[in-house]
């Protein structure tokens, strides 16, 4: 089932700073963290298969991991919302992660990012 909403949904994983989904949903987005979803210590996969199961795109530090498993996932034919790869953004950073994640928010609908990996630093 496509997400027809103007603005993608995100699910930040436990690796990105809890504050970024607040610093969101103050914007207006749809932004839930992985403590906040009660995911914490879970495997990548698991948070993936939650991401996914609730039309969001999944944004993460992890790039190594997730790039592998959107490649299995693409490869068994399993969709997702989308994986957003960072580079890890310290708490005194959260600005600048912040304007990267908007830029990418008003740039692309969520059926543009789903299936896609998309590397945030493309959105400086």
């Amino acid at each position: 089932m496509r997400n027809h909403t103007l603005y993608i949904a995100l699910y930040c994983d436990e690796d990105v700073m809890d504050e970024i989904a607040e610093a969101l949903r103050q914007r207006g987005y749809d932004a839930i963290s992985a403590a906040e979803a009660g995911m914490l210590g879970r495997t990548d996969e698991e948070q993936l298969e939650y991401a996914a199961s609730h039309n969001r795109a999944l944004l993460t530090y992890n790039a190594t991991d997730y790039i592998r498993l959107a490649n299995t996932w693409f490869q068994t034919g399993k969709e997702h919302a989308g994986v957003i790869l960072s580079q890890q953004f310290s708490k005194r950073q959260l600005g600048e992660l912040l304007r990267q994640l908007l830029k990418l928010l008003d740039a692309l609908t969520p059926d543009e990012m789903r299936n896609q990996v998309i590397v945030l630093q493309s959105f400086k």
